[in-house]
C-alpha cells in the first residue's frame, strides 16, 4: 500500500515499539486488528482497510464500494479469516 500511496496522504505507524501513551487503544489491540483514522474517527479491520483504500485514487472505487453494509460484512468475515491463518503466513515469510 505504501508503494500506491504517492501522494503520501496515509500515515503509516509501526506500533509493534512503543505506542503513545496518548493514543485512546492499547499496543495489544493495535497489534491484533489493523486500524486507521478517517474524519477524526478510528476502524478497525475492514473498513480500516477501506478507508485506507479510499486515500488512494487506484483502490478508491474499492473503498467506496466498500462503504456499502453488506459489501463491509462480506469484507469483515474475510478480514476475520484472514486473522485466523496471519500467524501460519507470518511463519513462511519468515
Amino acid at each position: 500500500m505504501r508503494k500506491l500511496d504517492r501522494r503520501d496522504a496515509i500515515t503509516f505507524v509501526d506500533v509493534s515499539d512503543a505506542v503513545d501513551p496518548s493514543c485512546p487503544i492499547n499496543q495489544s489491540e493495535l497489534l491484533a486488528r489493523f486500524h486507521a483514522e478517517e474524519d477524526g474517527k478510528v476502524v478497525s479491520g475492514a473498513a480500516a482497510f477501506a478507508a485506507m483504500w479510499r486515500a488512494i485514487p487506484l483502490m478508491r472505487p474499492l473503498g467506496l464500494l466498500a462503504r456499502n453494509r453488506i459489501v463491509l460484512g462480506v469484507l469483515e468475515r474475510l478480514y476475520l479469516v484472514f486473522l485466523r491463518v496471519r500467524p501460519r503466513l507470518q511463519k513462511l515469510a519468515r
